[in-house]
């Protein structure tokens, strides 16, 4: 499979693995704000890596790629409060944020491999 795929099966997992991870917490004010803010951004970079993949352009390649690297980062800020008052899961949140950080570094190098072109 091509790895561009590969990638967005990540972000697709991701997104979906965050959803479940949503669906099992309590519903507190506070975990019901972040958690929507979760689901938004964990989603958001999908879909805009996704517009990504179909851009005409590298410039509109880059700038909808930095989106979705914007909605990672949006991601593992959440992820670092829910960790800070210990909310959910802890085992669950570690994966999820372990695969964020990861997903981070694999977009960082592909927005500099194409600026690089």
């Amino acid at each position: 499979m091509n790895k561009k795929f590969d990638f967005i099966d990540r972000l697709v997992a991701f997104a979906g693995d965050v959803i479940l991870f949503v669906e099992a917490m309590p519903e507190g004010k506070a975990g019901v704000y972040l958690f929507n803010q979760l689901m938004r951004s964990s989603g958001g970079a999908v879909l805009n890596f996704t517009e990504a993949q179909n851009a005409h352009a590298d410039e509109v390649f880059i700038v909808k790629s930095r989106i979705a690297l914007k909605e990672l980062r949006e991601s593992q800020v959440s992820f670092q409060i829910l960790n800070h008052v210990e909310y959910g899961s802890e085992e669950n949140r570690e994966d999820l944020e372990q695969e964020n950080v990861e997903l981070i570094k694999i977009l960082v190098t592909i927005i500099k491999n194409r600026e690089a072109k």
